[in-house]
This record gives C-alpha cells, sequence and structure tokens, in this order.
C-alpha cells in the first residue's frame, strides 16, 4: 500500500479526512489561493472533477497562504470564495504549507515523488500540480502555469 494513504489532511468544514479514501482513484493534487493571477483556474480543475469524477478522476484543493499572501482568509470565508466564484465541488481542505518546516506531510510525500526542476523539491508558487496514479504513486509535477485542460491526455492515461 502506498504511504499516501497512511496520510490525512483536514478538509475546509474541520473533518479529518484519510486519504485512504481516495484509495483506487487519480488523484490531481493542486496548492490553490484565491488571490492569484492563476486563480481562475478553479474553473478548469472544476471542469475536469466534472468530467472525469465518475471516472475515477478526484481533485484535492489545499490552500497556501506561502506565495505572496494570496490566500489570506480563513476556511469558511475560502469555500465561500471558491464556490461563488467558480462553483467548486471537489474537495477543498484547509490551508496548509508546501514548503518549509511546517510542509504538511502529504506535500511532503507528493514532492518527494515528483522532484522539481534540477531536482528541487520546493514548490514555486501556487497552483502547481501533482497527479498521483490508482496505486498513490506521484506520476507527474506540473507548473502552476500548466493549464488544468493540459492535464486531460495525461488523467485519461492514467483512468
Amino acid at each position: 500500500m502506498s504511504d499516501l494513504y497512511k496520510l490525512s489532511a483536514k478538509a475546509l468544514d474541520g473533518t479529518l479526512r484519510s486519504m485512504k479514501d481516495c484509495k483506487g482513484r487519480v488523484l490531481l493534487f493542486v496548492n490553490v489561493a484565491s488571490g492569484c493571477g492563476f486563480t481562475p483556474q478553479y474553473a478548469g480543475l472544476e471542469a475536469l472533477w466534472r468530467k472525469y469524477g465518475g471516472r475515477g478522476l478526484t481533485v484535492l484543493g489545499f490552500p497556501c497562504n506561502q506565495f505572496g499572501g494570496q490566500e489570506p482568509g480563513g476556511e469558511a470565508e475560502i469555500g465561500e470564495f471558491c464556490s461563488l466564484n467558480y462553483e467548486v465541488s471537489f474537495p477543498m481542505f484547509a490551508k496548509v504549507d508546501v514548503n518549509g518546516a511546517n510542509t504538511h506531510p502529504v506535500f511532503a510525500f507528493l514532492k518527494a515523488g515528483a522532484p522539481g526542476v534540477l531536482g528541487t523539491e520546493a514548490v514555486k508558487w501556487n497552483f502547481t500540480k501533482f497527479l498521483v496514479d490508482r496505486k498513490g504513486e506521484v506520476v507527474g509535477r506540473y507548473a502552476s502555469a500548466t493549464q488544468p485542460e493540459d492535464l486531460a491526455e495525461a488523467i485519461e492515461k492514467l483512468l
């Protein structure tokens, strides 16, 4: 069993969600922010979720305030922003750190499984995406500028 399934994270509503609940699904993890130039990607992420969710894809949004203070709000505010502006229905989690001493264990796992440029593990900015196969193995890391729709082919291969 993948070590990913031993991890958990707090959802926006405060409940603890086990990654084991996602076992057997293709997963797209994204560190998100409400005030980022890439924030419109929420629409593309929601489109992927709606198109492929029934076939086994789960998009997971993890708000992060480590890049330019672009996610200053609390969980309720984040949830309201996502719902009102982008009709987000995919699972959203409480704010996390993706870098540094307080890196959330989920992102420590993702970064180790798919290092960035020149082997660096640090996430460079909001809307970095990690694609995980049905076995819980990280198969891809995509930069912030990569549009969600550009991942459709990779997702389809894993489904």
